[in-house]
């Protein structure tokens, strides 16, 4: 070799690092994202998801490690019984950046730190008193969010807040807030930026519905991963909510709206619904439905959830709690069918008290399901529980952390 420096210019013949990573630069947002659900564990799978070369690869990975978002073991190694050459392993910073996730429902509200990869860092103790104005109901849980990240020290990069209603876009609006003393269309993006930058917090302000956000969160770290067409159904405090990630994104119909599956007819001549119509799953399949079916009287102590979570798991046996039991299987059983037969989803995710109503005969919602959906028998739908505890909670961070994912280098420089 003569010692010679290429005359050629960079990209002609020649490759840099630096020439990589503008080559790389577009393939940031996808690499975080691939290491943030877990679908990227090494820099081998890296490189093939994304389609690039080996160095590419290497130097988009070291690009998101110097960003503080991942880290890359520095020494490769292989598993048992892997052949080729060992890779380097991904994961997300266990001391990067979080984003602040909030929960507002019908029997409290709750704050969180959420880092990369769906990791609670930090959680404020629950407040389990709603005012009626929600002004002061979000400006409480920012404010908790805001001493966790004083206590924390942690760069916090954006904020979102999951509530118990249906968010009409573009604006915010809480349109149904039905289990609370809200005002329909409160402006509660509007209002939760406005407590977001009060608090000194910098970085985008989000607000979604909390089943939407639950089955994102389940689709990209839980039950729901993997899934195509993934529908999520749940009931939590109160009421019943539906849910559908199509190709990983959340389909919210034309204005946010859509999948108000809790005003599907299960029982013609039910209970009288807050829609003004009767018999919807909203008011038949819900925490109260299973404890007035059980004539048990809700008490003041614990949450409707909670106490409906309880009397299956520990009074099952009792007659009486497994009639009521199998009588919410059965309705929320013939919703799922109507969804099956309008949606055809692959994969079913069940939350909250369903999660339980599941659990506890898992053949009887198979069967009802089956039997009342067109294509129940010859392509039966797979059922599954919900697996994160706290998914409205990770959902919200997770529409926070979207911006990072879409664009790392921008979202960090704001």
């Amino acid at each position: 070799m003569s010692g010679k420096a290429d005359p050629r210019p960079a990209g002609e013949g020649t490759t840099t690092p630096r020439t990589r990573l503008e080559r790389g630069r577009g393939a940031l947002g996808p690499a975080l994202e691939l290491v943030h659900t877990g679908r990227a564990p090494t820099r081998a799978v890296l490189t093939a998801e994304l389609g690039v070369t080996r160095a590419t690869a290497g130097v988009v990975a070291a690009e998101l490690e110097a960003l503080g978002l991942i880290r890359v073991d520095a020494r490769p190694g292989a598993a048992a019984g892997s052949q080729g050459r060992p890779s380097h392993r991904l994961s997300v910073a266990e001391d990067g950046p979080v984003v602040l996730a909030a929960q507002v429902h019908a029997d409290g509200f709750r704050a969180a730190l959420v880092g990369l990869g769906g990791r609670i860092v930090a959680t404020a103790p629950g407040c389990e008193t709603v005012e009626a104005d929600p002004a002061k109901v979000l400006g409480s849980v920012v404010e908790a969010g805001a001493d966790l990240l004083s206590a924390t020290g942690r760069r916090c990069v954006g904020a979102g807040l999951a509530v118990p209603s249906a968010v009409a876009e573009p604006d915010g609006l809480a349109l149904n807030p039905l289990h609370l003393a809200w005002p329909v269309g409160a402006p509660v993006r509007r209002i939760f930026t406005e407590c977001v930058r009060a608090a000194g917090i910098t970085g985008p302000a989000f607000t979604g519905n909390d089943v939407n956000l639950a089955a994102l969160a389940e689709h990209r770290h839980g039950a729901g991963r993997g899934a195509r067409d993934l529908l999520c159904v749940a009931t939590g405090h109160r009421g019943v909510g539906g849910a559908l990630v199509l190709d990983g994104r959340l389909h919210t119909g034309s204005s946010g709206l859509a999948l108000e599956v809790g005003h599907l007819t299960v029982n013609p001549e039910g209970r009288p619904c807050h829609c003004g119509s009767r018999g919807c799953l909203d008011v038949e399949a819900d925490p109260l439905a299973l404890l007035t079916a059980a004539g048990r009287e809700p008490g003041p102590e614990v949450s409707l959830l909670k106490q409906a979570i309880d009397l299956i798991q520990d009074h099952y046996d009792d007659p009486t709690v497994r009639t009521a039991t199998e009588a919410l299987i059965d309705r929320l059983g013939l919703g799922l069918a109507g969804l099956v037969n309008i949606l055809n989803p692959d994969r079913i995710i069940l939350g909250g008290l369903h999660r339980t109503l599941f659990d506890a005969d898992p053949g009887r919602l198979r069967a009802v399901v089956a039997d009342r959906s067109l294509w129940g028998q010859s392509g039966g739908v797979p059922i599954l529980a919900c697996s994160l505890d706290h998914n409205s909670l990770v959902g919200a961070a997770e529409s926070a952390w979207q911006p990072v994912l879409d664009d790392p280098l921008t979202a960090l420089a704001a």
